[in-house]
């Protein structure tokens, strides 16, 4: 099955979820000295990958195939993002997505909008992704593929307005990192949320930083 239209629009940089607000760790990561050049963007981008296979798409992988799981999966994702900025930043970022794909598809997105209200979850993003995209009819392997794409992208456009690298290197890193994606997508599209683990810990440290960083251009 091709790429459907609705992919190619909730992955357009235009799509208005605010996830360029964040830098996935990246700004504090940079401001600590352990990102440095190129060659610690690419070290930082694999560490965020992997990060991301193995703590985010389990919970959304289930909230795709079983939309009704969605509180024990919010509390899941509540309980393992210990790290007070990454769960923030969860939440931020989980709570603009189902609004903006509430407003722009009411139909299908909706009743989950009303649904999450409703249960007084805590909007953490990965579950909500599955679940909107279940909603939106994207089928599951579509969905995860769409998640780390976009956390890629979301990381090397900070880097760019970081002044780490320019945006045609930006995007050469980009494209290097397809066997990366693809590597990162064959061993965890298929994890259960009982699977869910923390693969870079320095990372979520230096993350933890965030709020007491100087000067900030991102919220997390």
């Amino acid at each position: 099955m091709g790429v459907s239209w609705r992919v190619l629009q909730l992955a357009d940089s235009g799509f208005p979820t605010g996830g360029f607000a964040h830098s996935g760790g990246l700004e504090a990561a940079l401001q600590q000295g352990e990102v440095r050049g190129r060659e610690g963007l690419e070290r930082f981008a694999r560490e965020l990958l992997w990060q991301t296979g193995h703590g985010a798409l389990p919970v959304l992988g289930a909230a795709h195939r079983e939309p009704s799981s969605l509180p024990t999966l919010d509390a899941r994702m509540e309980a393992f993002l210990t790290n007070h900025v990454a769960n923030r930043a969860s939440r931020t970022q989980g709570r603009a997505f189902l609004g903006t794909c509430a407003r722009i598809f009411p139909g299908p997105v909706g009743p989950v909008q009303q649904t999450v209200r409703k249960a007084g979850l805590r909007f953490h993003h990965a579950p909500l992704f599955g679940a909107v995209l279940r909603a939106l009819e994207v089928e599951r392997l579509e969905a995860q593929q769409l998640f780390l794409s976009l956390t890629l992208r979301g990381t090397l456009s900070a880097a760019v307005r970081l002044g780490m690298v320019g945006t045609h290197e930006s995007h050469q890193l980009q494209h290097q990192c397809a066997p990366l994606l693809d590597e990162v997508f064959a061993a965890c599209s298929e994890l259960g949320a009982e699977a869910m683990s923390q693969t870079s810990p320095l990372m979520d440290l230096l993350s933890a930083t965030h709020d007491r960083l100087y000067s900030r251009l991102f919220l997390s």
